[in-house]
């Protein structure tokens, strides 16, 4: 009884993707809401394109609604994956060997989303997806 209630791997994928993708789409929102001029200052500084700014509309908000809703997920989490390494290049750098004021460490919540956004990738969107269970990307 109970590994037929809880074998299901299916919804284990549907929960990591509604928490990964969900949740990092209100980052997305946000930037949206507040604009998102302070990452063209942090690319310029890093010697890399300003354009490239815009980039955070496709990871912070098309990659997280792709996944969430299990189309073309792979990708998505990939590109959601990218989007979270450049986050720690450009502003978390210094904090990458520290542990906050309560012991937890400093950049815990980039590293959910880029090692979550990972298990995407290499789990699959699952049974509950637009996509399904197949497909290379999926």
């Amino acid at each position: 009884m109970f590994d037929r209630t809880f074998n299901n791997t299916d919804f284990g994928k549907l929960l990591l993707r509604l928490s990964i993708g969900g949740l990092m789409l209100f980052h997305g929102v946000s930037k949206l809401q507040h604009g998102y001029a302070f990452v063209e200052k942090m690319l310029l500084k890093s010697g890399l394109p300003e354009y490239l700014s815009h980039g955070i509309l496709v990871g912070e908000i098309v990659a997280p609604v792709m996944i969430v809703l299990g189309f073309n997920t792979r990708a998505a989490a990939l590109v959601e994956a990218f989007v979270m390494v450049m986050a720690v290049y450009l502003v978390h750098m210094g904090d990458l060997y520290s542990i906050n004021e309560h012991g937890a460490y400093a950049l815990e919540l980039q590293a959910l989303y880029l090692f979550g956004s990972l298990a995407i990738v290499f789990l699959g969107a699952g049974r509950y997806s637009l996509g399904g269970s197949s497909g290379r990307w999926n």
